[in-house]
């Protein structure tokens, strides 16, 4: 299978998924740019990216901004939203512990590993396949899709044909790990109320707390007299400024790798970040692309390095999360225990949200559970999970590996054991060397925002 570089058009080159052209001319024009990319570390094929103009905040971004760095507003005086999306680190968690620590007294743990807020503001709504054509005035509702869903063809996600995912009738988009919530005004109501969290009580405390704040004014000029009158309002409407913060200001999606300007042909690659590339694109070695797509879109925005599927991976138990020393509790994500409404849907068990890898490498907390904390480990979970599970998981005093031991048996089937790198048996070869993950690895520290040329 030939190896990708990203076309003029924005589409891979000869793995366009529009293409079938497989003669070996073909083959030798990859071949070329391979050989190129390879010598030299610049894009043979530049494009032009879209990216937005930086504009002033308006009033109610500001009014957003005042909030979103308010620690008044938890109960304990002490968290605000940047405490766990701390811009200093991609607006992500600031330490290494594998979910933060929040409540009252700030000794009570998150349920999951805090992910980045950057790039939020072009994730799509939840949904389960390809959007329907046409309109109906009788739209089934999303239990009604996951049935039909169940029933049909699975397409095989590679990095060589990342479009023909796009057909399977899979869970989604959404914001949180498992896509309860659509908008950004609805995700910052989570922590803010979330007992274990900011623990902020009720709306009414918290709207109390808005009316006394330093930026109450503001309020009173956006919003009239009345706003503080009505605490439902109030309160949604702190959290509409929220996400107004997060879809204005720059930072939360600056588009300022090195990658972006390699895209651009304004960066070279080291031969390390090079091969890298190449390997993360390989549909037989990495096959990263498949799911982290990094094409830019049909209109030029940069590529946003995740397809927005959910994906069952079997990540190993967390036992550092204190409600995993239950053995019958399971995190199973999309069915449970947060989300309600898909709870039935035991086919979908398992699955979170496949993240951007736009900044991953200032990470230190990497999956749902925070289980892994620096790329190497997750690289070898990805290369040695099938092939070698003693590895990633613990052995029982008989010798016996537990494989996928943080899935219930009864979902175990849900986790992916078709594409690549985990379609191979235990026993089999690898599909990346050591040193082929170390490339990866450095190629992904180019998607760090911050570069200077």
């Amino acid at each position: 299978m030939s190896l990708v570089v990203i076309a003029l058009s924005g589409c891979l080159l000869a793995c366009n998924s529009n293409s079938n052209d497989t003669s070996p001319r073909a083959d030798a024009s990859v071949q070329t740019d391979q050989q190129y990319e390879l010598a030299t570390g610049k894009n043979p094929h530049p494009v032009k990216l879209v990216i937005p103009k930086v504009k002033p905040l308006s009033a109610m971004a500001e009014l957003g901004k005042s909030i979103f760095y308010d620690k008044s507003l938890s109960g304990s005086g002490q968290i605000s939203c940047a405490t766990c999306h701390d811009p200093h680190n991609a607006y992500g968690p600031p330490g290494d512990l594998p979910v933060m620590l929040g409540g009252p007294h700030l000794n009570s743990q998150g349920a999951r590993a805090v992910p980045s807020l950057m790039y939020l503001y072009r994730q799509p709504a939840f949904s389960i396949g390809p959007d329907p054509s046409g309109d109906s005035d009788n739209a089934p509702n999303l239990n009604q899709i996951a049935n039909h869903a169940n029933q049909a063809l699975r397409h095989d996600k590679t990095a060589s044909q990342p479009n023909a995912a796009a057909l399977n009738m899979v869970p989604q988009g959404g914001l949180f790990l498992d896509g309860r919530v659509d908008t950004l005004q609805q995700q910052a109501y989570g922590p803010l109320l979330n007992p274990v969290e900011m623990d902020g009580g009720s709306v009414q405390i918290v709207a109390a707390k808005l009316k006394n704040a330093p930026y109450t004014q503001d309020f009173v000029d956006l919003f009239g007299n009345q706003i503080e009158n009505n605490p439902n309002m109030q309160v949604s409407e702190a959290m509409f400024a929220v996400a107004r913060y997060q879809v204005e200001d720059p930072s939360f999606h600056p588009y300022s790798s090195k990658f972006d300007a390699w895209l651009e042909g304004k960066a070279t690659f080291t031969p390390a970040q090079m091969r890298g590339y190449l390997l993360f694109n390989d549909p037989k070695k990495g096959n990263c692309a498949a799911c982290h797509l990094d094409q830019p879109s049909k209109t030029g925005l940069p590529p946003l390095l995740t397809d927005h599927q959910f994906e069952a991976l079997g990540v190993p138990r967390n036992t550092a999360i204190a409600a995993n020393k239950n053995p019958d509790y399971f995190d199973l994500g999309i069915c449970g225990p947060f989300r309600k409404d898909l709870a039935k849907q035991t086919q979908y068990c398992g699955m979170f949200l496949t993240p951007t890898l736009r900044n991953v490498a200032t990470r230190k907390v990497f999956f749902h559970n925070g289980y892994y904390h620096n790329l190497d480990d997750v690289l070898k979970f990805y290369d040695y999970r099938d092939t070698n599970p003693e590895r990633i998981y613990p052995t029982t005093t008989d010798g016996k590996v537990e494989k996928y031991n943080d899935i219930p048996t009864a979902y175990q089937a849900n986790v992916d054991m078709v594409d690549a790198p985990f379609n191979r048996k235990r026993g089999q070869q690898p599909a990346l060397t050591e040193n082929e993950m170390q490339y990866i690895v450095a190629f992904l520290k180019t998607l760090t925002d911050g570069y200077r040329q």
